[in-house]
């Protein structure tokens, strides 16, 4: 039907006689023809239907366990052989067509090693975590199996054991199983915080291997000064013996004790012969009031989190059936749903506010929100009704009062949804939210967790009350250990109950204290005179350590929160001395911070080959040695690993090609012009 258009249209304008040759005619018919015809032909909407065919090889992934206990423990023959082993597994799998790619300990996510660039300084083991980010990097591509070089020894994270991978797990084990003639200190045992002039236990466990039936020297030192010594023994047939220290607490502050045992003539390491104790003390416990509209869930998560803090007191109070003593004192105020509706509580909240005490407010069904927005904390909260969203916390990366670590943030993910008055939430001037609220996968940035109050009266905002729901799902599944969460709401206690800041310039260490290999961080904030925050500002630092060495920094406090990053540091305690000149006046600050040494590669020498063939087993595999490697190559070779192949299909438009547009306007132009030169329009 489209040529017929097509051929009638072209007879219909080249029928008649022409001033031009007979030829010249047909051919001009014949390109009105092709246009006519193929414009109708688009009008029937047709369309180009392409098939891409992609063909991706088997992948094997190369784990490999580059922490210090490997190179520690594991023979440099056995090592070589293994890390040579390695590279020529790899060259064997690339000439059958597999893809090979290597990842570490150290590796990044989504960043592979390489095998010529292995070092084995890495501090901590978490085979999980290495088992866990391969599984996520190579979701939905065609991971074949993972041959992973280890000596089984973990020290951080869960064990990979009890953890479901999708492939199969091809296990190499390094180390040595043989004991050695060794005595080190697995822990130590103490309350990190004491107070002032109490005695208080310090409990030292010692492992030993080969020094069955003797006797070991255990040493209590505060820098360089012996504070006390036990003889212990060391009996046959057990593992294991303990030395127990009484010590008086000295004045407030924070204080490293160092345990260690003398080393002994053949003993293999003396670097796992020490541990460090970091205890703070304190001239007495931080005395809080938590008091609810009405029993609640909330007010037993909220009380065992504080409670599991040897540094507070607590005093539960309910109106109606636990109230308040007139006159009682406190240092902080917990106010669950205060102020509540009908004026329930009233009378607990007039003397927390007649008092001043920083108040710690949350919020819940029985809030009355227009009362709680006359308080001053910062927040203001204009509900919708009583709809409520459901929502989970995420960190505020600008918040830099408290640090939160990636496990926490983890945790924080893990968390159920919690209800939230659904509405418009504002931050008043000089709020700041620690917490945002995530729903369901989006993360927003309505405030959760709120900061605000004046200098003389901090205050801070929950907006919910199911947090109970956080803490008993984290006990769940970190063996009754919900530390993230308590450790949230002592923190927040703390930041409450510090000193009033009137000063104008404030340097503070981001955590309570940071291991050997941290990147130890100081926050810092600067204030005119009317205390109203200052940005970028020039401050010197120094920092003196207990040898009274000293180290000089010069920053500028961001307005992005970003902390002053003063890189690893040896173990121990520092003392640092902050200067500025804010408006013409010299402004100056003080403090300590703790790192503490782990030395947790050390701890075991014993390599664990019975988790790495546990973990093989599990996945369908089996566990190899560093001779084995041949046999490795050929397993994994008969295991019959296919390539994936995958075909994408692509429908596009005829009309929506361009070149269409621009040939069929050349044919146009063509006739058009011919004509014109041949004398006709």
């Amino acid at each position: 039907m489209c040529l017929l258009v097509g051929a009638g249209y072209a007879a219909l304008q080249y029928s008649a006689k022409t001033p031009w040759s007979k030829q010249l005619n047909y051919g001009l018919a014949t390109l009105r023809f092709v246009v006519v015809s193929f414009l109708c032909y688009l009008l029937l909407a047709p369309y180009l239907k392409t098939t891409t065919t992609r063909t991706e090889q088997p992948t094997v992934v190369l784990a490999v366990d580059n922490s210090q206990s490997v190179e520690l423990f594991t023979p440099k023959a056995v090592l070589s052989q293994a890390t040579s082993g390695l590279a020529g597994l790899a060259e064997t799998l690339r000439a059958k067509g597999f893809t090979v790619e290597t990842r570490t300990l150290s590796s990044r996510p989504n960043r592979p090693a390489r095998l010529d660039s292995l070092r084995f300084g890495v501090p901590t083991t978490d085979l999980d975590r290495v088992l866990t980010d391969t599984r996520d990097a190579y979701d939905g591509r065609n991971l074949a199996s993972v041959v992973l070089l280890s000596d089984g020894l973990v020290n951080q994270g869960r064990s990979p054991v009890y953890s479901d991978y999708n492939f199969p797990i091809y296990s190499v084990a390094v180390g040595d199983t043989v004991p050695k003639r060794d005595l080190r200190l697995t822990g130590l045992t103490y309350n990190r915080v004491a107070f002032s002039g109490n005695k208080f236990p310090l409990e030292a466990e010692l492992g030993f291997e080969g020094y069955a039936g003797g006797t070991a020297t255990v040493e209590l030192r505060e820098g360089t000064r012996v504070l006390d010594t036990r003889r212990v023994t060391l009996p046959a047939g057990r593992r294991r013996a303990k030395a127990t220290f009484q010590l008086t607490a000295p004045a407030p502050g924070k204080r490293r004790y160092e345990v260690r045992v003398v080393p002994q003539p053949g003993e293999f390491t003396p670097l796992n012969n020490a541990r460090t104790a970091f205890i703070e003390i304190v001239k007495g416990k931080l005395r809080v009031l938590l008091a609810g509209a009405a029993p609640h869930p909330d007010l037993k998560a909220l009380r065992a989190a504080i409670l599991a803090n040897d540094n507070f007191d607590l005093t539960l109070a309910l109106p109606g059936v636990s109230p308040l003593k007139a006159g009682a004192d406190f240092d902080v105020a917990i106010m669950h749903q205060l102020p509540a509706q009908g004026g329930l509580g009233n009378d607990i909240l007039a003397q927390v506010k007649a008092r001043r005490t920083p108040a710690f407010y949350i919020i819940g069904a029985q809030s009355d929100l227009p009362a709680y927005n006359q308080l001053g904390t910062g927040l203001t909260i204009q509900a919708r009704g009583s709809q409520t969203d459901e929502v989970t916390p995420v960190p505020n990366p600008g918040f830099a009062r408290f640090a939160t670590d990636e496990d926490a943030a983890r945790r924080y993910g893990q968390y159920p949804p919690a209800p939230v008055p659904f509405g418009d939430l504002r931050l008043g001037p000089g709020a700041e939210a620690a917490l945002w609220q995530q729903v369901g996968r989006v993360a927003t940035q309505k405030p959760l967790l709120v900061f605000g109050g004046s200098a003389e009266r901090r205050q801070a905002t929950l907006l919910t009350d199911g947090s109970w729901q956080w803490r008993l799902s984290e006990a769940v599944e970190h063996d009754d250990r919900p530390e993230v969460y308590d450790r949230l709401i002592v923190r927040t206690l703390q930041l409450l109950t510090q000193n009033a800041n009137k000063k104008r310039l404030d340097v503070y260490p981001t955590q309570e204290n940071f291991g050997t290999q941290d990147d130890v961080t100081l926050g810092a904030e600067t204030y005119n005179a009317v205390f109203e925050r200052l940005y970028n500002q020039k401050i010197d630092l120094i920092l003196t350590d207990e040898k009274k060495q000293v180290r000089r920094f010069n920053f500028a406090n961001p307005e992005d929160g970003s902390p002053l990053r003063l890189g690893p540091l040896p173990a121990g305690l520092y003392r640092y001395q902050a200067r500025a000149t804010l408006g013409g006046q010299a402004q100056q600050d003080a403090g300590e911070l703790l790192v503490q040494s782990q030395p947790l590669e050390a701890l075991e020498s014993r390599a664990d080959h019975n988790l790495l063939a546990q973990l093989s087993r599990r996945s369908g595999a089996r566990l190899y040695y560093p001779t084995q490697f041949d046999k490795l190559a050929q397993d994994i070779l008969k295991a019959n690993y296919k390539p994936v192949i995958t075909a994408e299909e692509n429908v596009k438009d005829l009309i929506n090609l361009k070149w269409i547009f621009f040939v069929i306007l050349a044919f146009l132009t063509v006739e058009w012009a011919v004509r014109k030169y041949s004398g006709s329009l």
